[in-house]
């Protein structure tokens, strides 16, 4: 008996010795995937975009997809210029929906942007103090969560437009696409497409033009997915549609025999609004009277008269290009469209109304647009919903998209079906807070290793062929005692 157990003993020892938690050292896991949040600051509204995207990135830039929008209450930034604590405050319900979504643990890592486009453009240029006091009270409140602030900024226009473009291509696959390999590959002889973007306060055009770019402002050059990319891209701050309106009617206004009354033949007949001076006259884009009279009202009075509307909003801009130079418009630089294009935000939305998103050819949208433009507004509270509170103002933006497409990108007859009008792409909002995260994530290092306990491969090796040992070594004691016990 002494000696059965000094054998079972020596075996114990020898497991003892080899057992794996003598073995341990600390390896990485890597977490499945990686967080970011993106605020886009409009000029009328404010949205949260949550994206996620694996932690092992495709050749320098990270597969990102869109796991929630979430759309802040009230308007956009700029307006709570005066109340800027209130601009933080309307932040905070789409942050608390972001951090149900994002683990507890990845939260303090997750990096968290703030990206304000023209609104804030505008505000800055007419009040930069103001401005700011936006940016930090917006700042505070997300620094109240925990997440990775990385901070607010206001955008270019030109990030604003190429941002747009890198949506819309990734989106689409031209930039990167999942093979039957089942790997990520970069697409063979695949075209890339341009990008218009028509927001409240500028509009974007971007798109990748088949000559050198002569001016180096409207130039910008990105690296995704281990392909080089060097785009024309400019914005025209104050024409978006909200600030275009606005110039047409000071316009309208200044050149109206009476002070008191405006005729816009860009309003169907019959329809009638009062505005104050001090609400037309308020943003940098139109040029208030010598005497302004803030409290005076002014009638608006609607003709409906699509031919002089045309005319009137083809004066908002200057159409003359230098000598031996092509330009969009405003004396701006700009190569020949080339290639298709998706037109999104403000493009969509008026021409998803006036149903003109199904590629119709050009005569078919101009002639349906004139159509729409001469009924009356009596005719259209009838057959719409008179609720839509921007009902009167689908002609004038319809030609105005028509107008900027046609004179100001110089957009014809024939290249005209190269424009896509869309919302959405692969089931994914249109817009620039996307094409900021994917370029955004080449700059992020391969995800921080998660700390857990693991063995050594070489240890557990050693480990594994002493245990075998062990046990041979056990199984030969055994076989000799039963020998000693029969003899």
């Amino acid at each position: 008996l002494v000696k059965e157990g000094r054998e079972k003993s020596s075996l114990l020892s020898v497991a003892a010795v080899f057992h794996p938690r003598h073995f341990l050292f600390s390896v990485f896991r890597h977490p499945e995937h990686v967080y970011g949040l993106v605020f886009d600051a409009g000029s009328t509204h404010t949205a949260l975009y949550i994206y996620r995207w694996p932690a092992d990135k495709e050749n320098g830039t990270g597969i990102v997809s869109q796991v929630e929008a979430c759309t802040a209450p009230g308007s956009g930034i700029s307006s709570y210029a005066n109340n800027p604590a209130e601009a933080g405050a309307i932040l905070k319900p789409c942050l608390d929906k972001a951090m149900k979504i994002i683990p507890a643990e990845q939260q303090r890592d997750t990096p968290t942007y703030l990206g304000a486009t023209a609104g804030m453009r505008l505000l800055r240029e007419q009040n930069s103090t103001k401005a700011e006091r936006v940016l930090a009270e917006v700042s505070k409140a997300i620094g109240e969560y925990p997440v990775d602030f990385r901070g607010a900024q206001i955008l270019t226009g030109n990030e604003e437009g190429s941002f747009g473009w890198i949506t819309i291509n990734y989106l689409l696959e031209t930039l990167v696409k999942y093979s039957f390999a089942e790997k990520w590959e970069h697409p063979q002889d695949t075209e890339v497409l341009g990008a218009l973007d028509l927001g409240g306060a500028s509009t974007q055009i971007t798109f990748q033009p088949g000559v050198t770019t002569e001016d180096n402002s409207t130039s910008i050059f990105f690296r995704l997915y281990g392909s080089n990319y060097s785009l024309y891209t400019h914005s025209y701050l104050c024409y978006g549609q909200t600030q275009a309106l606005k110039m047409l009617l000071a316009a309208l206004h200044q050149g109206s025999p009476s002070p008191q009354q405006i005729s816009h033949p860009c309003y169907p007949a019959g329809y009638r609004e009062n505005v104050t001076m001090s609400d037309l006259y308020n943003s940098p884009c139109v040029r208030a009277p010598s005497t302004p009279s803030p409290a005076q009202v002014l009638t608006v009075i609607g003709t409906g008269d699509p031919a002089a509307c045309s005319t009137a909003i083809q004066k908002l801009f200057n159409f003359t290009c230098g000598t031996n130079r092509t330009c969009g418009f405003n004396g701006v630089y700009q190569p020949p469209v080339r290639g298709q294009f998706f037109a999104f935000a403000g493009f969509y939305y008026t021409f998803h109304f006036l149903n003109l998103t199904s590629q119709q050819s050009f005569s078919s949208v101009n002639s349906k647009i004139q159509t729409f433009c001469n009924k009356s507004w009596a005719e259209l509270v009838e057959t719409f919903s008179q609720e839509d509170k921007f009902l009167h103002t689908y002609c004038s933006v319809a030609i105005y998209i028509l107008t900027l497409l046609l004179d100001g990108y110089k957009f014809n007859e024939h290249t005209w079906s190269n424009i896509h009008f869309s919302q959405q792409a692969a089931n994914t909002d249109i817009g620039w807070t996307l094409g900021f995260m994917l370029n955004f994530t080449n700059m992020i290092p391969t995800e921080a290793l998660e700390h857990v306990k693991g063995h050594q491969p070489s240890v557990w090796a050693g480990a594994v062929s002493f245990i075998v040992l062990a046990i041979v070594a056990g199984l030969v004691a055994a076989f000799l005692q039963c020998f000693w016990k029969t003899k």
